[in-house]
């Protein structure tokens, strides 16, 4: 990576009255990466406060059911605030504490980067603000009633569509009105550079325990790690430590939505193409004539209009594949994994989980498979019942 590039994506596209403050953040980062006592301090926050390692789960039934391939589920939904997201969150908030910051800030989606932000905000004795799309915050009312519990004020954004997109616009905005205080804790692997480095190297705890938990269980690597991708930051911690193992299959579930040959998806990488957006370099859904168009996901967290640049790189490359897995194929496999499992997953989590649903078989039953269950699927219960014509207030 040549400065916040992968390949011919990342960068930093960002406005002037940010650009000291990134290139001050970079900075900072890099003096606690090498330090020890920073290290030595997260460590000890990821191991006691938020439970890690996470376990590696052989799903007994599920292989057995799928045929093929053992499938081992990485357990980031038993994390102290139900996600994968606190790991990098812990990470960013001991940096703002390291740059004198009193203030975080944070977009969210589906609400689990919100209450992880609020969780470290309560833990640190900082301020918090959460900026969360109105379509957003309706769909996801539990996780907005956590993150005002945990402290946190979160502002409904009522521009454009109303989900990720307008929050991300939203939150670098109040960021660039407010530097002298205030850390943005970007939440997924996309932004100006050096957030997608920043996000990445946090996340990639996920595949460093993995893989070594992997080899510990079975004496050899996976044929496959399967994660659900939006912007990408689980994905990549899922990925990370297996890049340079060329014979594990790198696969990154989209959320197609209604379908990617309709208008109503959220498949960057099926349907979009190369811009700039967001501060970054990437692979966008645009019209011909540039803009973001509007996209949809049953899932709030995956209803991103954008992927992170390391993904576009590794499509690229072709080190990873990106696959395209609708709404109704995953609330088929979230109700799957929870009558098989007894595992009530996230609605991301499930992208994967359907893929993998769809590929085991073709596997022998000497090989493996590692899905990433980024998050627990408590805030999406009600949302299910909705969507399948259950009235759960009877």
């Amino acid at each position: 990576m040549h400065k916040g590039r992968y390949g011919i994506y990342g960068g930093q596209y960002a406005a002037e009255t940010l650009m000291n403050e990134l290139l001050r953040l970079e900075e900072v980062y890099q003096c606690c990466k090498g330090d020890p006592a920073f290290k030595a301090e997260l460590t000890d926050l990821l191991k006691n406060y938020a439970g890690r390692p996470s376990h590696l789960y052989y799903a007994e039934k599920m292989t057995r059911d799928l045929g093929g391939a053992k499938i081992y589920l990485k357990r980031e939904d038993l994390n102290h605030t139900g996600s994968h997201k606190i790991n990098n969150v812990l990470g960013q908030a001991l940096l703002a504490k390291k740059m004198g910051k009193t203030r975080i800030i944070a977009e969210t989606g589906a609400g689990q980067h919100g209450v992880a932000t609020a969780t470290a905000a309560a833990l640190m004795g900082m301020e918090c603000e959460i900026f969360m799309g109105k379509e957003d915050t309706e769909r996801q009312a539990l996780n907005v009633y956590r993150m005002e519990l945990l402290g946190a004020q979160v502002h409904p954004v009522t521009s454009g569509t109303m989900t990720l997109k307008d929050a991300v616009n939203e939150t670098m905005r109040e960021w660039a009105n407010r530097v002298f205080d205030t850390h943005c804790v970007m939440g997924s692997v996309m932004g100006p550079h050096p957030f997608p480095l920043i996000v990445r190297d946090f996340q990639s705890v996920i595949s460093r325990e993995a893989r070594a938990q992997i080899l510990d269980r079975e004496g050899c690597l996976p044929a496959a790690v399967v994660a659900c991708v939006g912007g990408g930051s689980n994905a990549m911690g899922m990925f990370y430590h297996f890049i340079e193992d060329k014979l594990v299959r790198l696969i990154g579930c989209e959320a197609a939505g209604l379908g990617v040959d309709t208008k109503k998806h959220a498949a960057t990488i099926a349907r979009g193409s190369i811009g700039v957006f967001h501060g970054m370099k990437s692979y966008f859904c645009q019209d011909d004539q540039g803009q973001i168009a509007p996209v949809y996901s049953i899932s709030a967290g995956l209803d991103y209009p954008g992927i992170g640049p390391e993904h576009a790189h590794l499509h690229d490359m072709g080190r990873a594949e990106y696959v395209p897995v609708t709404d109704d194929e995953a609330v088929a496999a979230f109700e799957y994994l929870a009558r098989t499992e007894g595992i009530i997953c996230a609605i991301e989590s499930a992208h994967a989980v359907a893929y993998v649903q769809k590929i085991a078989a073709q596997f022998s039953k000497n090989e493996s498979i590692i899905v990433c269950l980024s998050g627990r699927g408590d805030k999406d219960v009600a949302a299910i019942a909705r969507y399948k014509g259950v009235d759960i207030h009877e």
